[in-house]
C-alpha cells in the first residue's frame, strides 16, 4: 500500500483498544482533513487496532435508508433523524480518524484525484475489517465515498453539488443546511463533523481561485470551477460558525428554448428576445435575488454574432459565453494591508481600452453604472448588464441613483438623457410566490418629455390566480405594440420581417 505508514504485516485479528468518539482518537484533531500545505507529522507503525470490545455497532440498512431520505428531503421526525444520523457521523468520525493516522497527506495530494481514491479506498477497507464493524457492501460504499469526499473534495456538500436539480445550498453553520429545489427551500439531513470541517472546506474553495477567508478577512467571493458563485461569511461576523452560500449552474446552460419549455416566456416572445441580442440593442437585465437575472443573460449572449469581440466584467465569473473571441475580467478585494483592489469600475474602464465590441457586465451596483452607460452611447452597442430592481421603472431609478452616488455633480435631467440615450430594452424577471420564475416585462426605453423618462412595454405577464396546488396562473400578453423602437436596428440587421411575424403572432394570442 502506497500511503500506509506500516512498518510490517498486522497481526490476524490484534488486539484493538475501544474506539472511543472522534475528539479522543489520537493522532490529527478530528475537526477536518488537513490542507496539503500543513505539515503533517508521519508516523511509523501499523494502523491503530481496536479491542475486540470495543466493536463498533453496526448500521442496519434500515437506519442508513432512513437516514439517505431525511436528507434529500428532510422528512423524518427530528428525534429520529437526530439518533440515526448521529450513529451514522459516529462510525464515519472514528474511522476517518484512524485514517488520517495511516496515510501521509503530503504525498496523497501529489497523486491524481483516482489514484488516491483508490489508496483511500484500500485504506479504509482494511480498517473496517480491523475494527469489525458490520456494514453490507452498499453501506460499505457510502461510507467509502464519504470519506473521499471528505479528504479530496468539499466533504459533505459533494452529493449536493452532484444534484442538478439543485439551484441554491445555504449552509448556516455545520448542523444546518438547506437547499432550494423547484424554487421551494428544504431543510435536508447534511452535516459536517463541526465548524472546523466547515470552515477547511470553505477555505478550500475560495483557494481555487486565489482567495482567502479567516478572522482577518472574513467575507470573501468565489466561484467553483463549473462557474457557481459561491459567498462565504465566517465568525467573528457569522456569529453561529461559516455560512456558506452557492448558487448553482447548471450542468447543460440553458438556452432561450428552455424558457419556453419552463413557461418563463413564450414562444414570439423568446423570439423577440433574440433579436434583441442578436441586432445589438443595449439590454438591462433586472430583477430581484434569485429570479434568473444571470441565467437570462446567458441565453441573450447567445446570440451575439460569433465575429465579435466581447469582454465580461464580474465579481466572480459566472457567465457562460460560448463565443470564440471572448475575454473574461473579475475583480480583485483587497488584501490584508487594504491595498490592491480592483473594483468593478476599474474593470469596464479597462476594457474600454480593449477594443470591445459588447461590453456585459455581470451586475451593475454602484458608480461602474456611469461607465457602461458611457460605454453604451460611443460605439459599443450590444451591451448588457444586469440589475437589482422590482420593475422597469424602478431599474431606471435605481441606475440614477448610482450615478449620483458615485460622486458625478451632474443635474438630474442630463442623468436622466444618459439613461435614455444608452439604454434600449430593460427585461424584468421575478420569482413568484410558487417558486417558478417568469419574465414579467419587455420594455423599451423610447424618449423624454420634460424631466421624465418614457417608456412602453412589448410584452407584460398577467396573474390571474392560482390553482388548487398553489402554482401561479398567468398568462404573457403582447401589448399590441406593432412597431418597437427598435425596427429600424432590425431591418438593418435584416430581421424586421420576423420580427413582424412575432409581433402579429403574440397579439393574436391575446384572446
Amino acid at each position: 500500500m502506497m500511503f500506509g505508514k506500516r512498518s510490517g504485516e498486522n497481526p490476524p485479528r490484534p488486539s484493538l483498544p475501544s474506539p472511543g468518539p472522534a475528539e479522543s482518537s489520537p493522532g490529527i484533531p478530528p475537526q477536518d482533513v488537513p490542507r496539503p500545505d500543513m505539515p503533517l507529522a508521519a508516523r511509523p507503525g501499523s494502523i491503530p487496532p481496536a479491542a475486540p470490545t470495543g466493536q463498533l455497532p453496526p448500521v442496519s440498512p434500515a437506519v442508513r435508508q432512513a437516514a439517505t431520505a431525511q436528507s434529500i428531503t428532510g422528512s423524518l421526525e427530528p428525534k429520529t433523524a437526530l439518533r440515526k444520523s448521529d450513529s451514522y457521523y459516529d462510525i464515519k468520525s472514528t474511522i476517518f480518524n484512524a485514517l488520517i493516522d495511516a496515510i501521509d497527506l503530503t504525498q496523497l495530494a501529489q497523486i491524481d484525484r483516482g489514484a488516491a481514491r483508490e489508496e483511500i479506498k484500500d485504506i479504509v477497507n482494511e480498517i473496517i475489517t480491523l475494527k469489525e464493524v458490520v456494514m453490507s457492501v452498499a453501506e460499505q460504499e457510502e461510507l467509502l465515498e464519504d470519506i473521499c469526499n471528505d479528504v479530496l473534495g468539499f466533504g459533505p456538500l459533494e452529493p449536493l453539488l452532484a444534484r442538478d436539480d439543485i439551484a441554491d445550498i445555504m449552509v448556516n453553520g455545520a448542523n444546518t443546511t438547506f437547499i432550494e429545489v423547484g424554487g421551494k427551500v428544504l431543510k435536508t439531513g447534511v452535516r459536517f463533523r463541526d465548524n472546523t470541517q466547515l470552515l477547511n472546506i470553505c477555505q478550500r474553495i475560495v483557494s481555487q481561485i486565489g482567495r482567502r477567508v479567516d478572522e482577518a478577512s472574513p467575507i470573501c467571493d468565489a466561484r467553483l470551477l463549473d462557474g457557481s458563485r459561491v459567498n462565504v461569511i465566517v465568525p467573528p461576523l457569522a456569529i453561529d460558525g461559516p455560512t456558506l452560500t452557492i448558487r448553482k449552474f447548471k450542468k447543460d446552460r440553458l438556452r432561450l428554448p428552455d424558457l419556453v419549455k419552463f413557461s418563463s416566456i413564450t414562444k414570439e416572445g423568446a423570439t423577440i428576445l433574440e433579436i434583441i441580442g442578436r441586432v445589438r440593442c443595449n439590454v438591462l437585465v433586472s430583477g430581484g435575488t434569485g429570479s434568473g437575472k444571470t441565467t437570462l443573460l446567458n441565453c441573450l449572449t447567445g446570440y451575439i454574432d460569433l465575429d465579435e469581440r466581447v469582454i465580461t466584467c464580474e465579481d466572480a465569473a459566472e457567465l457562460q459565453l460560448q463565443q470564440p473571441h471572448v475575454v473574461r475580467l473579475e475583480t480583485r478585494p483587497p488584501n490584508l494591508e487594504g491595498e490592491g483592489e480592483i473594483t468593478m469600475r476599474d474593470l469596464v474602464k479597462n476594457c474600454l481600452r480593449m477594443r470591445p465590441e459588447r461590453i456585459i457586465v455581470g451586475e451593475v451596483r454602484g458608480p461602474e453604472a456611469f461607465d457602461l452607460l458611457q460605454a453604451m452611447n460611443t460605439g459599443h452597442d450590444g451591451s448588457m448588464g444586469t440589475l437589482h430592481a422590482n420593475s422597469p421603472r424602478e431599474a431606471l431609478q435605481r441606475l440614477e441613483s448610482m450615478i449620483t452616488m458615485g460622486g458625478f455633480a451632474l443635474p438630474s435631467k442630463t442623468i436622466k438623457e444618459m439613461i435614455c440615450g444608452s439604454i434600449d430594452v430593460i427585461i424584468q424577471t421575478s420569482r413568484l410566490r410558487d417558486g417558478s420564475r417568469r419574465i414579467t416585462h419587455v420594455t423599451e426605453v423610447i424618449g423624454m418629455e420634460g424631466e421624465v423618462i418614457i417608456t412602453q412595454d412589448l410584452f407584460v405577464y398577467e396573474i390571474m390566480g392560482e390553482d388548487a396546488n398553489g402554482k401561479i396562473i398567468g398568462q404573457h400578453r403582447s401589448t399590441g405594440i406593432a412597431r418597437p423602437h427598435f425596427w429600424d436596428r432590425a431591418r438593418y440587421f435584416g430581421e424586421d420581417a420576423r420580427l413582424a411575424d412575432a409581433l402579429e403572432k403574440a397579439e393574436s394570442l391575446n384572446g
